[in-house]
Formats: structure tokens, C-alpha cells, sequence
């Protein structure tokens, strides 16, 4: 009697009770034990196999530890390797496309979940970073791009891509686009997307679309392979919040009725190059935080400028929880790489600590201290009125920052913990198109 194939061994312990299963398995053989140890589709849970029928996108919109780059990692594997190393697989040009280039090299290709660590020595590809590159042993390529460089897109082809995180793309439509472009390689192209979701257009696009099908899946589907921590101080505290809904149950939320921004106004306006710009301006918003471990908020700090055009451009969002040595210096570092002419920061929280902690780190920085006299909403409200008039834009998608203003209403912030970059883009906005960039602040 023929032996029982791989998959077929693994699919069929699979299926049975947890105690039978046990029972089977401490009586498999090495190889068998082996073989089932690299058959996803022995570990997988339903939700993470490629759904049946015609589709050219896959996308999987799932919360925090769902397994979304385990589960990219071994379709690609599964599309990319044949039956022994040196046979052909289903797809042979692959694109890789994360949000920035570290993440493509730290999460889909080295993680602990990503594309070296699921397969089998024998299949297992070689990876070439300086390259951007990998090469399986029957010939398969697949290559890394980002989407804050989409051009690396412009040109390649491919019959296969996985893009991860997309929804914090900060060129997602530009970069998508590109991809699409240039996924018409072979007879049956295919791609999956990954991400935890935001009510961005390019998102939106892509789950309207007839050819995609849609898996939705949250982190607590995935508990058993998650750290006890995480699931007491991270799903503790965010279950049943707003935030909590979106980046563990997954759901897309719309605007917040009545709210000061729209995403329409930012998706209306925002551009992907900046032009020259008369004035730019780093601000910092303190939260008192002592560093990455505590509870505290995260310290907001936006780079935005003003054109040659007259109009506002939000340039970079390098927010962080830091330690005052921390964030000081991705301040000044912010200030350097944009040229900018000062640092902004506000004074109410920690007094004269912020001017201290720049200082300490360029005592020559030109620094401009600011001190709120009315609450965030009232503060927040001429800045939007600025945005509604269609005079200012975000260069590129700045997820985070978007989220948090969409939550600012009149009587205050409906979103969750403080609206940390919100707090610096308004401080921003304002000197640099409000008061001329001199603060007197009794009537804001």
C-alpha cells in the first residue's frame, strides 16, 4: 500500500480532536514529524488559507497579532516553491512591498515570521540585501520595495506581490498603482495584502474591487500565540475603544460625525512632492513621558512648512515615546534634515524642561516657546477652517496624525489616549500661516 503524501498526512491530523491529534503525532516518524512541521496548512487556522475560486487580490484585514505576516510569508512560499526545491512554483516574479525599506528587510524577509523563516533549508532562498533581492533554488525571484520610494516600481514586472501594512503606506494610491501597473507577468497574476485597516481611499478601492476577496480576522483569534503581557496591558487596555476596534477587531470606522477634518479634505489636497518652501517649522508637543516603557503618551512632533505658493504642507510626522535625551534628539534631528528655520514646542506641560532638553542637545537651535491660554478643541478649530479652505496639504499619507485630527470635535477629542500629533501639526499650522510666527496666544 502506497504511503500517505505529506499533505495529505498533515491535513488529516489536522482535522482531528486535540487529544488524537497528540496521539498521532508523538507516534510519527522523524520525517514525518518534519513534514508536518513545515506544512502550514497543518498550523493554519481557516481564516489564513487562500480563500477557493478566481481572484487576483487576496487582502486579509486583520488586527494586531493576527498572524498576518506569518500568513503572507507562507503564501508566498506556497505560490513561489514547487513540489522539490528545484521545481517550478505557481509564481516566479514576485514584488515585496512594505512601508519603508527596514521593514521589508526586519518583517517580511528576516521577522520572525517572515519569508527566510518558513521555509525548509533545502527550498530556502537566498537573500541578497544590498540587491534588494531573493532567489530560490528553482530560479524565482522575488524583489523589496517600499512605499515611500513608488518609483521603484515604475518600470519592473511581476506575476505575484504582497504587500504589507498598506494601509500605513505613506504613497499608497501612487504605490499601488505603480504595482498594478506592472503585475501582467504570466497567465493568472496574484497578490495579497496584509494590513490592519484604515479608511483610506486606496484601501477602500481595493475592497470594492470584484476581483478581491476579503478575509477579516482579530487578535484575539490568535491568543494561543501570544504573549500573556500583551494580551493583559495592550488588549486590556484598548478592547471596546475606538482605537481598540480598528487595531484589534479590524473594522474600518468612518469619520466621527461632526468631527473638524474629513479625510475627504485631506485626500482632496495632499501631494506628493512639495515645492520650495519660504519657512519650515519642527514642533513639539511634550507629554512627560520618561520613555518607551511607561504609560505616558507619546511626544508629537511634526515637521510642516509654508511654500513659495503661500499655502501649508505637512512634511513629516516623526512622533515618538522616547526619553527626554530621546525625543530631544529626533527633534533636532527633524530640524537638520528639514532645514528648518526653528523648533516650536509648548510650555504647559514640564515648564522650561522642553527649552532644557533641545538645548541640551543643540544649545544654538533657534527654539520659539508657546503657551496654550484656551483647550485643544478652541486651538484646533481656525487650523481646521485653514484645511476646509483647501490651502494647506499633506506630502504624502500620514495615517496617524489623520486619525487623530478626524477625531477632534468642537467639544473636544473623541479619540483615545491624547492627540499628541494633532496637538504639534496645529501648533504648526498656526505659526506658520496664523500669527506670522509670533506668538501671542491670548486669542487662540
Amino acid at each position: 500500500m502506497e504511503a500517505p503524501s505529506i499533505s495529505s498526512l498533515a491535513g488529516s491530523i489536522a482535522s482531528l480532536p486535540a487529544a488524537d491529534r497528540a496521539k498521532v503525532l508523538a507516534g510519527l516518524t522523524k520525517k514525518q514529524a518534519e513534514a508536518v512541521l513545515w506544512d502550514w496548512r497543518f498550523w493554519a487556522r481557516p481564516n489564513q488559507l487562500p480563500p477557493p475560486g478566481d481572484w487576483l487580490t487576496w487582502l486579509i484585514l486583520a488586527g494586531r497579532g493576527y498572524g498576518k505576516t506569518r500568513t503572507g510569508a507562507e503564501w508566498v512560499r506556497s505560490m513561489v516553491c514547487g513540489k522539490t526545491p528545484l521545481a517550478r512554483g505557481q509564481l516566479g516574479r514576485i514584488a515585496l512591498v512594505a512601508e519603508t525599506a527596514a521593514d521589508a528587510r526586519d518583517v517580511m524577509v528576516e521577522g520572525e515570521s517572515g519569508i527566510l523563516s518558513v521555509h525548509p533549508k533545502e527550498f530556502r532562498p537566498l537573500y541578497e540585501p544590498s540587491k534588494r533581492r531573493l532567489t530560490w533554488p528553482n530560479g524565482a525571484v522575488g524583489t523589496l520595495y517600499n512605499a515611500v520610494e513608488p518609483d521603484q516600481l515604475r518600470g519592473p514586472q511581476h506575476d505575484g506581490g504582497w504587500c504589507d501594512e498598506l494601509a500605513k503606506w505613506r504613497y499608497a494610491q501612487d504605490t499601488w498603482d505603480q504595482l498594478q501597473f506592472g503585475l501582467r507577468l504570466g497567465d493568472k497574476p496574484r497578490q495579497v495584502v496584509t494590513t490592519t485597516p484604515r479608511p483610506i481611499p486606496a484601501l477602500r478601492q481595493i475592497m470594492g474591487a470584484k476581483t478581491t476577496r476579503i478575509t477579516r480576522g482579530a487578535t484575539h483569534e490568535n491568543r494561543a500565540n501570544l504573549a500573556p503581557s500583551f494580551l493583559q496591558e495592550i488588549v486590556g487596555r484598548f478592547e471596546g475603544t475606538r482605537l481598540g476596534r480598528q487595531e484589534l477587531n479590524a473594522e474600518v470606522l468612518d469619520d466621527v460625525p461632526g468631527a473638524l477634518w474629513t479625510r475627504e479634505v485631506f485626500d482632496q489636497q495632499r501631494r506628493t512632492v512639495a515645492p520650495e518652501m519660504r519657512r519650515i517649522v519642527v514642533s513639539v508637543d511634550p507629554s512627560g513621558t520618561k520613555g518607551e516603557s511607561d504609560d505616558g503618551d507619546e511626544i508629537g512632533i511634526v515637521v510642516a512648512g509654508l511654500g513659495v505658493d503661500g499655502r501649508g504642507y505637512m512634511l513629516a510626522d516623526r512622533t515618538c515615546k522616547l526619553s527626554p535625551d530621546g525625543w530631544g534628539r529626533r527633534a533636532v534631528e527633524a530640524y537638520r534634515e528639514f532645514k528648518a528655520d526653528r523648533i516650536i514646542a509648548e510650555r504647559n506641560f514640564g515648564g522650561a524642561m522642553v527649552e532644557h532638553v533641545i538645548r541640551s542637545v543643540d544649545p544654538l537651535v533657534p527654539y520659539t516657546e508657546v503657551t496654550a491660554s484656551r483647550g485643544k478643541a478652541a486651538r484646533a478649530e481656525p487650523v481646521a477652517a485653514v484645511y476646509e479652505q483647501g490651502r494647506v496639504s499633506h506630502v504624502g499619507s500620514f495615517p496617524e496624525m489623520e486619525d487623530q485630527m478626524c477625531c477632534m470635535t468642537p467639544t473636544g477629542y473623541l479619540g483615545d489616549g491624547s492627540p499628541d500629533r494633532l496637538d504639534a501639526g496645529v501648533w504648526a499650522i498656526t505659526d506658520l500661516m496664523l500669527t506670522g510666527g509670533t506668538f501671542t496666544l491670548a486669542n487662540l
